[in-house]
């Protein structure tokens, strides 16, 4: 029998923010195949014909939520789609997240604002919206409920003219750690890890690089990325399912014994 045959996930539920792209829709897609139900949120109406086609194809262990992870009131209505359809919650993905590039010195005050506000404390609102869910569901598994707050390389190492996101990513990390201390010291059967992606082909990556094109420091975003892959010391950007795999680890009781931790998949980048 596979890893994938044995659905290690079997009878858990997932929730995962900015489900319907990149890593999120990834973990979606990685979750439901070791036999979770998923609950996904992200900004599209449920009509909207990426959510329509994305709902079709994943099936009925899947559902969605639209929801803005900056707004309590729709993480309060997250919280009770999901207490309505399973009663519990064993896995948390705050995936959702935003970019913002250029020099600190023309970085406007709302356009600092805002990337805080998605990256920051929307992580947050998730955590504390969710832990009641996440206090049950991980009563009756091995190592607890599980936590992945998805940060980035530039969480934990420097880069040039991204000081806002960088700041938001290094402000999840030390967040993970101190919730999970606090789990920790209270008994509660939650575990709380940070996923550390490097350079991921994905929607918003591609976006921020037709920034750059747009303002004139490249031809096409294809210069970019093999920039990019050329400074991996792998030689080549990352793909989403591969993040996936490391968030299906931390999903897992395989994860048991982690918590606080910083799980950095980055095809050597910050070993540099």
């Amino acid at each position: 029998m596979s890893d994938l045959d044995a659905q290690r996930l079997k009878g858990r539920v997932a929730l995962v923010s900015g489900g319907l792209r990149g890593i999120g829709l990834a973990c979606v897609e990685r979750f439901l195949a070791e036999g979770a139900e998923v609950v996904l949120t992200d900004l599209e109406a449920p009509e909207s014909d990426l959510a329509t086609a994305t709902m079709a194809r994943l099936g009925q262990a899947a559902s969605y939520v639209r929801a803005n992870v900056t707004s309590e009131d729709d993480w309060a209505s997250v919280v009770a789609a999901v207490t309505e359809r399973h009663g519990a919650l064993h896995i948390l993905v705050n995936n959702a997240g935003t970019d913002l590039t250029g020099p600190v010195a023309s970085t406007s005050l709302e356009a600092w604002r805002r990337i805080m506000s998605i990256n920051v404390d929307g992580v947050f609102l998730g955590v504390r919206a969710c832990v009641p869910l996440l206090e049950k569901g991980g009563a009756d598994v091995k190592g607890g409920a599980s936590i992945i707050n998805v940060s980035s390389i530039m969480g934990l190492v420097g880069m040039s003219e991204v000081s806002g996101y960088n700041a938001s990513k290094g402000a999840v990390r030390l967040f993970t750690k101190s919730i999970a201390l606090e789990f920790a010291e209270k008994k509660m059967p939650i575990r709380a890890n940070s996923l550390h992606p490097g350079f991921v082909i994905t929607p918003l990556l591609q976006a921020g690089f037709q920034r750059w094109v747009d303002s004139g420091a490249a031809q096409k975003t294809q210069d970019l990325i093999d920039v990019m892959a050329s400074r991996t010391p792998m030689g080549r950007l990352a793909d989403p399912a591969e993040l996936a795999s490391a968030a299906f680890f931390l999903a897992s009781s395989d994860s048991s014994y982690m918590t606080g931790a910083e799980l950095v998949i980055d095809g050597g980048w910050t070993a540099q």
